[in-house]
């Protein structure tokens, strides 16, 4: 029997590259997203394949899926910080009655679930590499605290029914990703930086720019969440690149690629910025014999090169402002 995987906010950046990789090893996969942040061009390739199914549902409201479910793989979320400013509720609402909804479908088909969590659950952290067992420093009144706790939370309730319904569960945190089918205005440093080169205008770093970040490329990430899936772990689980870089050098890495004549202007730090982003993945190396292969400049190639096909009306689709996430 073909074995059959659900997943959630399929149509957005990371949900249509899981639903193509899970395609190509053979899966039916059930794609499911309510298209507030996702875009079915994303996969829209997939659409004329038998082993693909779409539902436009919003995963928050009860979920229903007819036949057997080997696999749920929750990743149904806002992800910038332009989208949880904007729907802080909506944010919440998927992270918690969203992740309940899903655990409690993996119950009833007897199913895996796997739910993506985010290095945002360390909040500003105070330790550095983020480690597993390190809990965290967040601000849960803050302007990010609506994706942040809501995070938190889904990683309790997962453990919950881990714990007492004895549900399958993992949990991934999920660090910097980038990679095609990003959202050029979605407000994040990399494609805003690259947009702004495009568009020939300054590169906007806020604070100093010694602040940290460490970008995995999608394939890596992709298959680290194939593995973490299919082990025994139900602890959560770093995947990301630990090759830490600050934004002040990001930036001017991006000016080199586009060959861009732009300079860096400064604006002020955010409330409750992370000064620090580096993933500990000694846990995904140890239990997956996972880390990534794919260096900076050879994805930062490639997601340039896509940024560089899109529509002029993709490239001046502006938020109105946009944080170094």
């Amino acid at each position: 029997m073909q074995k059959r995987i659900l997943i959630t906010g399929a149509a957005g950046f990371l949900g249509s590259h899981l639903s193509d990789r899970f395609i190509n090893e053979g899966y039916h996969v059930i794609g499911m997203d309510n298209l507030i942040t996702g875009d079915l061009k994303n996969i829209e390739h997939l659409f004329k394949l038998p082993q693909f199914e779409f539902y436009h549902h919003d995963v928050s409201k009860f979920i229903h899926v007819t036949g057997h479910l080997d696999y749920i793989l929750h990743f149904a979320s806002p992800a910038s910080p332009i989208d949880y400013l904007k729907i802080p509720i909506q944010t919440l609402k998927v992270g918690s009655l969203g992740t309940h909804n899903c655990l409690g479908l993996a119950k009833a088909k007897n199913a895996r679930i796997l739910v993506a969590s985010t290095s945002e659950v360390y909040g500003d952290p105070l330790v550095h590499p983020q480690t597993e067992n390190y809990w965290g420093n967040v601000n849960p009144v803050g302007p990010r605290g609506v994706y942040d706790e809501a995070k938190r939370f889904q990683e309790a309730i997962t453990m919950a029914y881990h714990t007492f319904h004895q549900v399958q569960t993992r949990i991934v945190r999920i660090f910097n990703t980038y990679g095609p089918r990003m959202r050029l205005n979605d407000g994040r440093a990399l494609p805003a930086f690259i947009g702004q080169a495009l568009r020939g205008e300054d590169l906007t770093v806020f604070g100093d720019g010694s602040q940290t970040r460490s970008f995995c490329y999608v394939d890596d990430l992709v298959e680290g969440i194939y593995r973490l899936l299919m082990s025994d772990c139900a602890e959560p689980v770093n995947i990301g690149n630990p090759d830490e870089i600050s934004l002040k050098d990001f930036a001017e890495e991006i000016i080199q690629l586009t060959g861009t004549q732009q300079k860096i202007v400064y604006k002020p730090l955010p409330a409750d910025d992370p000064k620090q982003r580096q993933p500990d993945i000694s846990k995904a190396k140890a239990l997956l014999n996972w880390g990534p292969k794919v260096n900076r400049a050879e994805g930062l190639k490639i997601t340039y090169n896509y940024f560089k096909q899109l529509p002029a009306s993709e490239l001046h689709k502006l938020p109105k402002d946009f944080i170094n996430k």
